[in-house]
């Protein structure tokens, strides 16, 4: 149950959220209409978003089920519009609807990779960009994308992390494009023991440990409030990630300075510059964190 200090901060929105049918998709739907939004429950799985809106309207809130697969055009359009259409305007989108699969780089497939693709950067691209035309019409709006930890590289999982940071850089991209339309763009990097988790613990077996054990989905949603809410007005192109008792920023991708300049670079150069300074600026792989000094 979301604290009582949140209750009508989305009072008169209407979100969509995507993937919403169960797991963090759908403790954000319940928390997004118990803080007094309009949500449409979207899953590809028909009866887990109509049993997550029912549950929603049951506790007095205001939800209605829109099953569709994001990865097709005229499916993702139809699912922001039916937003427009039930509840008069889209004021929010979570992009949470994700495939995940694992495989080393020799033993990938093609089917899981293309799927991975076509759900992650394909489909939150779709929705993200149907619901930009609505919100631009309007001046206001706030879209919210989910990456994950995985961007920053983790064994076995590849191409999915490289969906994510894609997803990220969407958010980079579109947060810069809207500046100064009314409409923010952020994204989460959330979480939980889901069934996400499962599968990593089933594919990497008795090193997986208790992979996110004791972290409920819901302890994600209050930052999801947050973002779409407008105490966050002043946050935009940022990625935030929560786990458990840690809030944190992401890094973005940039340049290392200081840089080297020389006239020309021939292969002697390149090699005498990581020989005696970029070999010892190398940035570790995986995920890790980035001690950061605040500037006047």
């Amino acid at each position: 149950m979301t604290s009582p200090d949140v209750f009508n901060l989305l009072a008169g929105r209407a979100v969509v959220i995507t993937g919403a049918g169960r797991g963090l998709g759908a403790a954000y739907a319940r928390a997004i209409a118990e803080a007094g939004a309009a949500v449409v429950v979207n899953d590809i799985d028909v009866d887990e978003a109509n049993e997550v809106a029912a549950a929603i309207v049951k506790a007095g809130g205001q939800a209605v089920a829109h099953p569709a697969d994001i990865t097709d055009w005229s499916q993702a359009d139809a699912l922001i519009e039916r937003c427009v259409s039930e509840f008069g305007a889209i004021d929010g989108l979570v992009n949470n609807a994700g495939y995940f699969s694992l495989a080393l780089p020799q033993d990938q497939q093609p089917d899981p990779l293309r799927r991975t693709i076509d759900v992650n950067l394909y489909g939150t691209a779709a929705c993200g960009v149907l619901a930009l035309r609505r919100m631009v019409d309007r001046g206001r709006g706030v879209v919210l994308n989910v990456t994950s930890g995985e961007q920053m590289g983790k064994t076995a999982s590849a191409i999915y992390g490289a969906s994510k940071a894609a997803v990220a850089t969407l958010t980079y991209s579109w947060a810069e494009d809207m500046r100064g339309r009314g409409i923010r763009v952020n994204a989460i990097s959330p979480n939980a023991h889901t069934r996400m988790a499962t599968v990593y613990q089933e594919f990497v077996g008795g090193e997986a440990g208790g992979q996110n054990i004791g972290l409920a989905p819901e302890v994600n949603a209050p930052l999801v409030v947050y973002l779409l809410s407008d105490l966050s007005t002043a946050i935009t192109g940022q990625v935030v990630r929560i786990n458990g008792a840690e809030l944190m920023l992401c890094t973005h991708p940039g340049i290392l300075d200081p840089v080297l300049r020389r006239d020309t670079w021939t292969v002697d150069a390149i090699a005498e510059a990581f020989a005696t300074d970029l070999a010892h600026r190398q940035q570790p792989a995986g995920v890790h964190r980035v001690r950061t000094e605040f500037l006047d």
